[in-house]
């Protein structure tokens, strides 16, 4: 019998195993076992999501307004998605963060929204994302720091409706706002339109002090040019349309209103303007009307008409050809009863308005999401 030396020991798989040096003689071949055959388990798939799409603007545009409440809400938005389907409305607006400062994306009311913009897509509508900046109670009560104050006390300064605000010259508002328009962007939205992007305007205005703006240094208009710079500047890597809500009277005014918006200040940073052009929202005797809101026709034609030679007059290269001037504009049109009853001919006394002016595109808003379909033309 021949000896096998012990040449080691070592731990495999968890056993202890030993090594042997076979014995070598004259003539002796070893060969090795055969190996088992590999046998292969393949791993469970994992789940690959689909990759996000993006619309491009339609010409012209044709919107309406939704709430994110009504967007999370499948029994309410069929109601409005059959009206896309059915009329000559190829687009629709969301909002992303309202008034209130809650974004809509994380705090569970709208739990499928990106399914939702799948769909929307299938159909090609177009999807645009609203985010209210400035207006943000929310941030206010988590960085009152930030809010604009009373200047009596030092207190949070409220408006007549008792919301909070923030200083529009705080640049991490600036931050904030950017940072949802990106996640928005990555979920499917394909535009994001821009409102409160202004100084507030209602409300104590004498009892009024901001922790940033500095009257004695700065104006309210150079602010905001700076914000919507930075807007620009920092979403500019992505193909996203970028969208800008303004005061009505910003189309005709002649000063920046005391919410320092001017509108060709917003127009070199902006894909596009959106006057919103409320009949009901122009004092008694604009233009010589009595009641603005029972002469839609007349306002919207004025105010826009007003708007093209405003950008006619600008010296922005980009602003050189008239469709140019005129796509960048796509005022906000009114379709809920306040001054008068805003029947079916009024809402479209506004579009034909709208189309007189020259201009393509509109928007339709109601803060009920209750469109007048007869004012509509069908698809």
């Amino acid at each position: 019998m021949r000896a096998f030396t012990l040449v080691a020991t070592v731990l495999l798989g968890g056993a202890l195993v030993a090594i042997f040096l076979l014995p070598s003689f004259p003539g002796a071949v070893y060969e090795a076992p055969e190996a088992p055959p590999l046998v292969t388990t393949p791993l469970p798939a994992l789940p690959v999501e689909p990759p996000v799409t993006h619309l491009l603007t339609p010409e012209p545009l044709k919107a309406i307004y939704m709430t994110s409440w009504v967007a999370g809400t499948k029994s309410i938005r069929d109601r409005l998605v059959k009206l896309l389907d059915d009329t000559e409305l190829n687009a629709l607006v969301i909002d992303i963060k309202d008034y209130t400062g809650q974004n809509a994306l994380t705090d569970g009311r709208m739990p499928d929204i990106k399914e939702f913009i799948k769909t929307l897509h299938e159909k090609e509508v177009y999807v645009i994302g609203r985010i209210a900046v400035f207006q943000d109670p929310l941030f206010v009560k988590e960085r009152p720091e930030l809010a604009v104050k009373r200047a009596s006390d030092g207190g949070v300064w409220k408006d007549r409706k008792g919301i909070t605000w923030l200083d529009a010259a705080g640049e991490e508002a600036w931050e904030r706002a950017v940072t949802l328009a990106r996640e928005s962007y990555a979920l499917g939205f394909d535009e994001i339109n821009f409102d409160y992007i202004r100084f507030p305007s209602d409300g104590d205005m004498e009892d009024i002090a901001y922790p940033f703006y500095d009257k004695t240094t700065t104006t309210k208009p150079e602010v905001l040019r700076q914000f919507f710079a930075y807007l620009d500047k920092e979403l500019s890597d992505l193909p996203l349309p970028i969208s800008a809500d303004l005061f009505g009277l910003t189309t005709s005014a002649k000063s920046d209103l005391g919410i320092g918006q001017i509108l060709e200040d917003a127009a070199p940073h902006f894909d596009y303007l959106a006057p919103m052009v409320y009949p009901s929202h122009f004092a008694a005797g604009f233009e010589g009307f009595k009641n603005p809101a029972a002469n839609p026709y007349e306002v919207v034609k004025y105010s826009m008409d007003e708007a093209v030679k405003k950008l006619t007059s600008t010296t922005t290269p980009a602003f050189a050809s008239a469709s140019a001037r005129q796509g960048k504009l796509r005022p906000w049109l009114q379709d809920f009863d306040l001054g008068a009853d805003y029947t079916a001919d009024l809402v479209r006394a506004q579009i034909e308005a709208t189309y007189d002016a020259g201009l393509t595109s509109w928007m339709l808003w109601d803060p009920s999401n209750k469109y007048t379909r007869d004012a509509l033309l069908k698809e």
